[in-house]
């Protein structure tokens, strides 16, 4: 929220995409993004409004759209025996994969003795 709080905009106070009015325009294109707003939707919605407000509209409304993944994200968190499961099934698959590259390139520089039958 701060940051759309303290985005940077122009003197205008008016909430229209137009050219030169970058940080109003990529609010507008966030907030749409998240909402299925058109641009003519939210010059609408926001009439008569100042920044102040359209900047709150856009953090809450990405806070809302990303919600279920922050509330996923805790769960994970809160599960620390699961998260080391996955640490440890993660860094044996790692480990597998990196020490047949390493036996491979090993033996192609010569540092690996070839095995002779």
């Amino acid at each position: 929220m701060r940051k759309f709080k303290r985005a940077i905009t122009d003197s205008e106070a008016c909430v229209r995409h137009a050219e030169g009015k970058d940080g109003v325009n990529n609010l507008m294109s966030i907030y749409s993004c998240v909402t299925g707003e058109t641009d003519a939707q939210i010059e609408a919605e926001f009439s008569g409004r100042g920044y102040g407000d359209f900047k709150a509209a856009v953090g809450e409304a990405v806070a809302e759209h990303l919600r279920p993944i922050r509330e996923r994200f805790e769960d994970y968190i809160k599960n620390r025996d699961y998260l080391e499961q996955c640490w440890n099934e993660s860094a044996e698959k790692a480990a597998a994969i990196a020490g047949r590259t390493l036996r491979k390139a090993m033996k192609k520089v010569g540092f690996l003795p070839r095995v002779s039958k």
